[in-house]
This record gives C-alpha cells, structure tokens and sequence, in this order.
C-alpha cells in the first residue's frame, strides 16, 4: 500500500534565514555599488557588471554546476531504476520531476540545483551508486528533492554567486586600469574597491555559511520524513563519509567550488575548524537524525522542529 504524500510542517526558522540573508546581501552590496560610485566607476560598466551576473545567477547556474563536476543528464533509458526511485519520491513530496544527472566520479555525492521547482535538477555520481544500499540512496535523493521542495537551492544559488561579486569586480579595476579619473585620483580609489571588496567577500561568505548549514538540516528532516526512515540518511551519511576519506586530494579540490551544494562537504577528509564549514558536523546531523527517529516511533507523525 502505497503511503500517503508527506505533510511538510512550516520551517519558519528556515524560511526567516532566507529572507535574512537576501535582505542583508541585498543592503551590503547597495552600499558596495554607492561605493564603487563614489571612487568613480562607470555607470555603464556597473549596470553590464550586475545585470550580467544577475542572469547568470538565475539561468546559467545548474548549467555550470553540472559542467563544473562533469555531470551528464540522463534520460529513463539510461538510468531506469534513478528515475524511477525519484518519481516515487516526487509523488510523496508533492514536487514536479526534477531532471537527472549522472557524474561519472568516484566520489561519492549528489547535490541539488536549479531557480525553480520545475526547473532543477538533481545529480549523484556513479561513487555515489556503488557506495549505497537502495534504501540510502532513496534517502539521499529525498534530502535533495527537500532543497528543491524549501527552494533554499535558489537563495544558495544567489548567495554563492555574491559571494564572488567584490572579487570579480576588483579584477575589473585591474584591466581597466583604476575606476577612472587621473592618476592621483585612481590609486587612491582604487584602494578604496579593493579594501571593501575584501570586506563584502568576507561577509558574504559567512552568511552563505550560516544559511548553507541550517538548511543541511532542513533537508534532513525532509528526508526523514519522504521516506520516513531516519536511519537509512545517517546510515548514508556514515557510508560517504568514510568514503569520502579515500578519495585523491585532487579529485576533492576539483569540485571544491561545489561544496556548499554537496550533502557532504569534500573537506570533511580534511581537519579544518567548523566555523568556517559550510556543513554542520556529519555527528551531529546523526544524533538529530536520531532524535527524529525516536520522534516518529513515538508519534507517529510529524515531527517538532527544532
């Protein structure tokens, strides 16, 4: 008998980090752009600069996600049993078919992208396939299909591309030479870009963070509550990462840029302080997947948020 559709309970707490973090991004770089203004930047390349990168971020970032870990889409043909493990899972979370990619990689991760519902995708790596039992990998697949669900994918997609902004825009100031105006002028102002572009980057990053990690922990619980079997998520969790610590150094750094999207972090080999992870701890996703279990033993239902 085919259970009912999940009853996704409303994450205030989720949904006020959203909008948190696209407020005060919004605010830091109105007061970068009034400063690029003020050292003399050109108008005309400012609005080329933003609104390009507006539109990359919105249409472009699954394509170079994908491109980035050398994911190709499949079709049903290709991949019979990964489609039809996500339409199930589809149907109970209520969403539109995503499209599926396949990266052919040993290490074993999936991750989620795209700007909309009906315009995502979700890729795994064939790593991820050899390293999991059926009923992980479903529980992988209905952890990425929550970051659809919560369209947190979109607000990371923004996020992370901010994050690149001041550096991108310090780069122009370099080819152009300064932001304009005399010699004694431009070195002085040119100053100016490069020290608030290092504290917009600095800031950026640390609310990418914030967010990156609350959300791996709404999608944990969406996880656990598509399938409704919290275990076989920190099973998975366990089973990647110790594959993970096997994986070449290189093959990590290549994706490297692709972390804050991965249901686990590549750098969860290496030994870095966990304020600057994007992550929370594999451990501590396990005793909140616990908690979870010992919740829907009890009652049956929905779970409390935490």
């Amino acid at each position: 008998m085919a259970r009912a559709r999940t009853v996704f309970p409303r994450d205030s707490g989720l949904q006020f980090r959203m909008l948190l973090t696209l407020f005060l991004l919004g605010l830091l770089y109105a007061v970068f752009v009034a400063v690029l203004l003020a050292a003399g930047a050109g108008v005309g390349i400012m609005v080329v600069v933003i609104v390009g990168l507006a539109l990359a971020q919105l249409f472009l970032s699954d394509k170079l996600g994908l491109a980035a870990t050398g994911a190709k889409e499949v079709s049903p043909e290709d991949a019979p049993g990964l489609h039809a493990m996500i339409e199930r899972l589809c149907i109970q979370a209520d969403l539109p078919k995503p499209r599926i990619a396949v990266a052919d990689q040993e290490m074993p991760n999936a991750f989620a992208m795209g700007r909309s519902q009906k315009s995502a995708v979700v890729c795994v790596t064939t790593g991820l396939m050899k390293t999991l039992e059926p009923h992980e990998l479903e529980a992988v697949l209905a952890h990425e299909l929550t970051h659809v669900k919560n369209r947190d994918v979109l607000i990371m997609t923004v996020a992370s591309f901010f994050a690149t902004i001041a550096s991108m825009i310090a780069q122009l100031g370099f080819w152009f030479g300064g932001w304009g105006g005399s010699d004694d002028d431009g070195a002085p102002a040119f100053i100016v870009i490069l020290l608030v572009s290092f504290v917009v980057y600095i800031v950026s990053f640390f609310l990418m963070l914030a967010l990156s990690r609350y959300r791996e922990y709404a999608a944990d619980r969406g996880s656990a509550l598509i399938t409704g079997r919290p275990s076989a998520l920190s099973s998975a969790l366990v089973r990647i990462s110790g594959a993970i610590q096997q994986v070449p150094d290189q093959d990590l750094r290549a994706v490297g840029k692709m972390s804050a999207f991965f249901i686990v972090p590549p750098s969860v080999k290496e030994s870095i302080a966990t304020v600057f992870m994007d992550h929370p701890p594999t451990e501590k996703r396990i005793a909140a997947l616990q908690k979870l279990e010992e919740q829907l033993q009890q009652s049956g239902g929905v779970p409390a948020l935490a």
